[in-house]
């Protein structure tokens, strides 16, 4: 595997664990604040490192009439006000290139979609930002094939990168997670799991005009702790106070009030690991 790099306090492909989480998209300055030092309290009592994530565009929703976000610049303000006042790292999605510099400017980690993750005019322009650059798994790309999203950023001169696994198409309205996959790319990257977006069910909720993803969210434990047993570097959790009421991927989000039990589960899990002396 490739070497490790710091951002911030959180060390990435050293062989501890980290988590990225916070709600799909940002709902309200308000909702944004106030999930980021819920999550940051759960992490800061269990001493693990924690990354912000929440996209200010979610340009890939099912329905046109469906919640995207408060759009780039007030955005971008939300997560600037969350860095600089809850004090964690920020991670947030790009869909344009030109887009690039302004995300780049605020996030600390810039991440590719995984419907995107083939395009190398956004993986290069991310990676020339010299932020670290997160490529997620598109659902119809195999592990070895990443290798060439990974390439791509690193022949551009950025070698701070990791890849995220949210689980693979089968048939329509599915997703199964080859836990293969984590070994895979970890011979070439540090790799993390996202276990909420693993567990979505997409477009399976849509009713007519009212067109959304549907999601198994009992299965988020039992995929995360499957991950961190095979050797991941970190865990992906979107967390929502009110996963009912959640304007995206509220069917396959963490109820906050979860969290502190699943991750003292995954550290569990991950000393088990190193207490068999075996590489996480």
């Amino acid at each position: 595997m490739s070497a490790s790099f710091q951002i911030d306090n959180v060390r990435i492909g050293a062989g501890g664990l980290f988590l990225i989480a916070g709600p799909c998209v940002i709902e309200s300055e308000e909702h944004a604040m106030f999930m980021a030092e819920v999550i940051k309290g759960v992490t800061r009592s269990l001493n693990f490192p924690f990354i912000f994530k929440a996209s200010y565009d979610k340009a890939n929703r099912t329905s046109m009439r469906s919640f995207r976000g408060p759009g780039l610049a007030e955005g971008l303000r939300i997560l600037k006000k969350v860095k600089d006042e809850v004090h964690v790292p920020i991670l947030t999605d790009v869909h344009e290139t030109a887009d690039v510099p302004k995300v780049a400017a605020v996030a600390d980690i810039l991440q590719i979609p995984a419907f995107l993750c083939r395009q190398t005019d956004l993986i290069v322009a991310a990676a020339m930002s010299e932020r670290v650059v997160n490529i997620k798994k598109g659902q119809f790309v195999s592990p070895w094939d990443m290798r060439h999203a990974v390439e791509k950023c690193r022949t551009a001169g950025n070698d701070r990168v990791f890849v995220t696994e949210r689980g693979s198409s089968f048939g329509y309205n599915n997703l199964v997670v080859d836990m293969r996959s984590l070994a895979i790319m970890r011979k070439f990257v540090p790799v993390v799991f996202d276990a909420t977006h693993s567990v979505q069910l997409p477009s399976a909720a849509a009713d007519g005009d009212h067109a959304v993803s549907g999601g198994q969210p009992e299965f988020i434990p039992v995929l995360a702790r499957a991950a961190v047993a095979a050797g991941v570097d970190g865990v992906f959790l979107e967390v929502h106070d009110k996963p009912k009421e959640a304007k995206s991927d509220g069917a396959n989000a963490l109820e906050s009030t979860k969290l502190r039990a699943v991750l003292k589960e995954l550290l569990a899990v991950h000393g088990a690991l190193a207490g068999a002396h075996l590489k996480p």
